[in-house]
């Protein structure tokens, strides 16, 4: 599973997380919340000065070379952050305006000054060509009464042309690469902001934009609350099952999928220390089918340990998401 933190010569790396530290075990973990300034500090984020730079290709000829320029085309460049050298990250077109990283924190330290929120983790991904800042809501999403779930603001953006500036709001904690993907894959409302001429601008229009994305865990959670008031029954959640897992041949082996399939989803929903105090309920029925599509579904791997690594992949980058939406739609009421 990598991480594509970035890591320097000098043994540090350019990533920060509050409080708790990440699988990897990278970068610098702080006592208590960061403020904006000392994330993108520890995050070895600040004065990047990201910028394009002219291209030109080199023809040889029997008389010699000749610089030759790259019409609408350049390269994008930072200041690293140890050496202080030019480093390019990518190549982008005429239209391409760099988002810089305090640009970024600029956004959310608004969001934080509005919303109580604070920053959770940041780093650098790929050598300096992409960029994440997290920051925690205050209130996340509880639950049955006793199920809490935290949310996050996660911001990102890349220097080298692969993707737009984009913000999310998502229980993933962000604190790498497969994280960031899990994230924005299962994120159920983003923005996103191109890197053209009106990047400053809408930056800001997403402060708005967000008031919608936080009436949605407003919705979520009243949701939840519903389907765990609400009862289900085997054979309603065996409708569900075989929706999301259709027998498309008649073949022995497909046959003993579905079977065993079921036998592990039926175990989760009445036997499983999981759905304790929400058993038999429609909250209950969708907790078994995440919890199978995530963490019991067979996986590839020769060993116990190579299968357990392989669901963890799983998880992180939200393979099972696609499914896990559609059983949310077919259990919610």
């Amino acid at each position: 599973m990598a991480h594509e933190i970035e890591q320097f010569t000098d043994g540090t790396a350019a990533f920060a997380s509050a409080n708790t530290s990440a699988w990897h075990k990278l970068g610098t973990v702080t006592d208590g919340a960061m403020t904006a300034e000392e994330a993108m500090h520890l995050a070895s984020l600040s004065g990047w000065n990201v910028r394009l730079l002219p291209l030109t290709a080199t023809e040889i000829t029997p008389e010699g070379t000749t610089p030759v320029e790259v019409s609408q085309h350049f390269a994008t460049a930072r200041t690293h952050p140890k050496t202080g050298r030019t480093q390019t990250l990518g190549v982008v077109g005429s239209d391409y305006h760099p988002v810089q990283n305090e640009e970024h924190a600029e956004f959310l330290n608004l969001l934080a000054d509005e919303s109580g929120a604070h920053f959770e983790t940041a780093g650098s991904l790929r050598d300096g060509r992409g960029v994440f800042l997290t920051m925690r809501m205050p209130q996340g999403l509880t639950i049955g009464g006793n199920d809490d779930i935290d949310l996050y603001i996660a911001a990102s953006n890349s220097h080298d042309g692969g993707s737009a500036f984009r913000i999310i709001v998502t229980p993933v904690r962000v604190v790498c690469a497969n994280t960031l993907r899990a994230a924005i894959h299962g994120a159920r409302s983003s923005f996103v902001v191109r890197h053209t001429a009106g990047a400053k601008a809408r930056i800001s229009q997403a402060r708005s934009a967000l008031g919608l994305t936080f009436r949605y865990a407003e919705e979520f959670e009243k949701a939840a609350q519903r389907m765990i008031e609400a009862e289900m029954t085997l054979n309603e959640l065996r409708s569900v099952v075989d929706e999301l897992w259709p027998l498309k041949t008649d073949s022995p082996r497909a046959k003993t999928n579905q079977r065993q399939r079921w036998g592990a989803i039926s175990n989760l929903f009445e036997h499983a220390d999981t759905q304790a105090g929400i058993r038999g309920t429609r909250w209950a029925g969708y907790n078994a089918l995440t919890e199978f599509a995530n963490h019991v579904a067979p996986a590839q791997g020769k060993t116990d340990a190579e299968k357990a690594e392989a669901r963890a992949e799983r998880v992180i980058s939200g393979a099972a998401n696609d499914l896990m939406e559609k059983a949310f739609a077919l259990t919610t009421v």
